[in-house]
Formats: structure tokens, C-alpha cells, sequence
């Protein structure tokens, strides 16, 4: 029927926006190119909607983002019924099973890894991490790019639910030299005019940080942008400006001396969540019971 959305249309779809090319998806789904560029175009007639827009990497419209997560969902449920079902041959020929995870850098560079060691001995589970900031996480669960999400947001995305895992602390930190340098006065006086160090161009947290401590003044517009955990630590430590340090990475440097904390007793708690599709999948049950008991051990 017209209104049908067949699994192997949309199963193409999928591979397409997953693979980024029409070439590549053939290539996973063991077709021509001529073929997966049909099988779209057929898909597009049924919905009367354009679901791609043909760039390189493709991506998927509005409208493609629907189909997107449905097919996404489809593809999990399959695998765990064929997996229950014994489909696959028993465990030593079982199809793998990959999971699409956002999750935010911090998170990435202290705690969330450790978390996912009791998963090693599965050797058919397989995680596709995408980094995000935790501000923007739920955006990759709305577009149906990931099954599940640790993000800032306690308002779930249509479709998820939600569990609130902890709060991950920053303090704000740099080293000896640019505390004696800069830090003079009250913190309306000197923070405006610090240099500092963000994430990205996104990053409002020093920004929010340095707002509640002047009454309504952003951080100084003198910052340096270094989009990776690590780097952003590294930055802070040589001395380029200040920034708010994840607990766990922020203590290394206090206790060997090479950071200072700019303001005793003043810290940033940001509260993480777990968002997820409601999908009965035992695969995304242990993932998601894995992570929860390491952030009950690592977060405040």
C-alpha cells in the first residue's frame, strides 16, 4: 500500500544518512548505488516528502529525521528479537549489535569510559560514541542519530525517557602565575577583563559562571577556543587563561601545584542526565544500567 513504510526502504534511508554517501550505503547493503538512489526516491514517493538533501555527507531533512528514528528503532528491535529468537546461530555467529551514544566531552574524558568497562566481555555489543556538548545532546536524540543521550536537559525528547544521573563539578582554576597576575579586587573588577579558555563557540559556561559573580558581566571577550577535554585542561595549565576544570582533571593540578583556584569555595555544578529511546532492547537496558551505576560512584 501507498501509506506503507517498507523495511527495506527505510532500513536504505538509514544506511544512507549513517554512511554519508549513497555510494558508501550500497556498499554496506550489498547493492548498486542505482539501486539505493531508488529505493530513496521510491521511499520519497510514499511520504510525499524530500528526505534527503543530496550534499556530501547527505543529510536528512526534517521530514527525514521522522523516518530516520523509526528505522533506527526498527533496526534495534529486530536485532533483539532475532538475538532472543536464536536467528543468529548462538553467540559465536550472532550479528553484532551497535549501540549510537551521545555524550558530552568532559563526561567523554573522565568518568563515562571507565563506566562501560563491565561491557567488554560482550563480544557482540559495539558502541558508537558522538561527542556533543551535553547542552546539545538531546538534538542527535530529537534527529534520531542516537538511541540515547547524557545531556544537560531533564525535559525529555518525544519518544525518551529520562533519568537523572548526577551532577558533574568544575572549578575554576588557573595556574599560580595568572592568579597573582589578573586576580586583584573583587570578581566584578578582574573577571570581565581575564583572559579565559573555552570549549567552543557554544560554550556558555564561563560565560553563565563569571554572570552569577558580577551581577548580569559576561567573562572577558579576550578567550581562547580549545574544543577537546584534554586540551582545554592543557590550556588552562600553560597558563593561557582560566577556565572551568571538571573536578577529577582540576585536582591533578591543584594537588602537584600547577593550578590555583581562583576562588576558594565557589564552584559550578552541572546536573547530567540519561535520556533514551523507550525501546525494549536488553542491549540498551545494559548499557544504560552500566552507566548509571558509574555515575553514581563518579558524580555528585
Amino acid at each position: 500500500m501507498k501509506n506503507e513504510l517498507p523495511y527495506d526502504l527505510v532500513r536504505t534511508l538509514l544506511a544512507v544518512v549513517d554512511e554519508g554517501t549513497f555510494d558508501a550505503a550500497a556498499a554496506v547493503l550489498h547493492v548498486t548505488p542505482s539501486a539505493v538512489s531508488q529505493r530513496v526516491k521510491a521511499l520519497e514517493q510514499r511520504t510525499g516528502r524530500v528526505l534527503l538533501t543530496r550534499t556530501r555527507p547527505v543529510r536528512a531533512t526534517d521530514s527525514g529525521q521522522v523516518v530516520v528514528r523509526y528505522a533506527r528503532q526498527l533496526a534495534r528491535l529486530e536485532g533483539d528479537a532475532r538475538a532472543e529468537l536464536g536467528m543468529d546461530g548462538g553467540p559465536a555467529t550472532a550479528s553484532p549489535t551497535r549501540l549510537a551514544i551521545a555524550v558530552n566531552a568532559d563526561s567523554l574524558s573522565t568518568w563515562f569510559v571507565p563506566a562501560l568497562a563491565s561491557l567488554a566481555e560482550d563480544a557482540h555489543l559495539y558502541l558508537d560514541l558522538r561527542r556533543e556538548d551535553e547542552a546539545h545532546t538531546t538534538e542527535l536524540l530529537r534527529e534520531g542519530e542516537v538511541l540515547a543521550a547524557v545531556t544537560s536537559s531533564p525535559d525529555p525528547v518525544a519518544g525518551c525517557s529520562v533519568r537523572r544521573l548526577g551532577a558533574m563539578r568544575y572549578l575554576p582554576v588557573a595556574t599560580p602565575a595568572f592568579a597573582a597576575r589578573w586576580r586583584s579586587g573583587p570578581p566584578a573588577h578582574w573577571v570581565p577583563r581575564a583572559p579565559l579558555v573555552c570549549f567552543d563557540r557554544r560554550d556558555d559556561l564561563q560565560d553563565a559562571f563569571a554572570r552569577d559573580l558580577t551581577g548580569g558581566q559576561p567573562a572577558s571577550p579576550l578567550r581562547h577556543y580549545v574544543p577537546s577535554s584534554e586540551g582545554f585542561a592543557q590550556a588552562v595549565t600553560a597558563g593561557l587563561g582560566w577556565g572551568l576544570v571538571p573536578e577529577e582533571q582540576a585536582l591533578l593540578g591543584l594537588h602537584s601545584g600547577a593550578l590555583a583556584r581562583l576562588l576558594p569555595g565557589h564552584t559550578l555544578d552541572v546536573p547530567l542526565f540519561w535520556q533514551q529511546w523507550r525501546l525494549d532492547s536488553p542491549a540498551l537496558f545494559t548499557v544504560a544500567a552500566a552507566i548509571a551505576e558509574a555515575a553514581g560512584r563518579s558524580l555528585r
